[in-house]
Parts: structure tokens; sequence; C-alpha cells
């Protein structure tokens, strides 16, 4: 299937030069520019430029995250699309800068929703170790979200990350923080990799140079985070601040 052109354009113009505010889940102010959700092409207006899903036209595709989507919507979970279901994932993609707004359960809506449900208290299940007076990096691959907690006070996030692809999958258990670089590029792929925080053989913390946090399929092994949510755990963090990696990214 073929991104549509007008979300792939959009996604393309990401980090260094992202202009509008990034203020979290329901904050009711802008959001960030990599909320474009990535809506197939079904051959038809939706999807393409100055078609159907532009002007926020109801699609009758059932999305790859229907079910969960369905699930967190407290819809009837089946899978498959209905005009119901269609109108209260509208309703929430409206509600949170989501575009196109039509209704189609993608990586961007399930993530964003992921990121809602992680709020308040990220580490409920308790899967990232608590340690005393010690920040941790918490990188959960389950559900592709990062945090950092201090004891068991979260000092910074949910926010919402791309981990590695499959065969190069981020390497899991206990890192740390051992060299930051503001302004790196990879010596391997020649990209961008802004706030760089290296934690283990060449993995790092960093924005991501192009495309979104939510699009597949994944990084090198680096966890990628959005321009501005690296900005912000760059100032956060410090040498040899302790990183915990677990879990398994979806499809991988």
């Amino acid at each position: 299937m073929r991104l549509a052109a007008v979300a792939l354009a959009a996604m393309t113009a990401l980090a260094p030069t992202r202009a509008i505010a990034d203020d979290g889940p329901g904050s009711g102010h802008s959001v960030n520019v990599d909320l474009v959700e990535l809506v197939p092409d079904d051959d038809s207006d939706a999807g393409e430029p100055g078609g159907d899903a532009d002007a926020g036209a109801c699609t009758g595709q059932s999305g790859p995250y229907q079910r969960e989507v369905e699930k967190y919507l407290k819809l009837p979970v089946d899978g498959s699309q209905s005009p119901a279901d269609c109108e209260a994932i509208r309703a929430f993609q409206s509600e949170y800068g989501i575009t196109p707004d039509t209704g189609y359960a993608g990586p961007v809506t399930w993530g964003w929703m992921r990121l809602e449900q992680a709020q308040g208290n990220p580490n409920a299940a308790g899967k990232c170790p608590v340690r005393t007076r010690q920040r941790v990096v918490c990188v959960d691959l389950d559900r592709q979200l990062l945090w950092v907690q201090s004891g068991k006070k979260v000092i910074y996030g949910p926010v919402s990350i791309r981990t590695g692809r499959r065969g190069y999958e981020t390497r899991i258990g206990w890192h740390e923080v051992y060299e930051r670089k503001r302004d790196q590029v990879s010596e391997i792929y020649g990209t961008k990799m802004p706030f760089s925080q290296f934690f283990d053989g060449g993995e790092a913390l960093h924005a991501i140079s192009s495309g979104s946090v939510y699009g597949p399929p994944g990084s090198y092994g680096c966890v990628n985070l959005s321009y501005s949510d690296a900005q912000s755990l760059w100032g956060v963090l410090k040498l040899k601040d302790r990183v915990y990696v677990w879990g398994r990214k979806p499809g991988t």
C-alpha cells in the first residue's frame, strides 16, 4: 500500500524546523507536526491530496490497530470498521490534532492512545526497576514509550519513541549513558542524530532526523524521539544515568 502523499510530505518536514508547540496529550494546545496518520491508498479519493481524506471524510477501511482502538474507545471489539467506529475514532483524532481525521485506526492514532493510557503512572505494571535516589531512563519496547523516574517519581515523560526494527532490535537490559553529543551525525548512515545520548555500543537516545516516531519500520537500534522530546530529555539526563530497556517492539 502506498502512503497518502499528503501524510508523507508533512512527515518529512519534521524536527529541526518544527514550529508547532508540543504540549502533550490532553493539553488542548497545538500538537506536534508528526501526528500525521499513515493512511494507505485504497485506490479511491481517500488518502490522496485534495481527496476525501483531506476533507475529513469517514473511511470504511479497517486499520491495522482496529481492535486495539475499539477496545480503548469502549466500542464493540470485532476488528471491523463500522460507521459508529469511524465517528468515534474521528472524534479522538480531532481532539488530539491527528490528521487526516478520517477514522482510520493507524499507528499514529494507536500510538497516541497508548501514550494517553500511560499518563500519570507509566510504571503501573512495575516493569521498570525503581532505584532510590537514582535516575533511571525506562525504555518500554512493548508500548514504544520512554520515561525517566527518580525513585518512584516520574520526572520526565512518558513520551512516544521508535526503537530498532527487525534485525536491529534495541538491546534489552541495564545500560548507562556514557557519551552525549548535541550535534551528532551517524558515521554509518550519514544521518543527523540531534541530542544524542549514547547508552550501549553505539545505540543512543536521540531526535529522529526525518519522518515520524510512529512510522515503520523502526530505527537501526537507537531510541528515536521527536525533536522537542529529545531536546527536553537532553536537559534532564547526565553522564552515568542508568537506562533500562525491556520488552519487544511489535513486529520484531
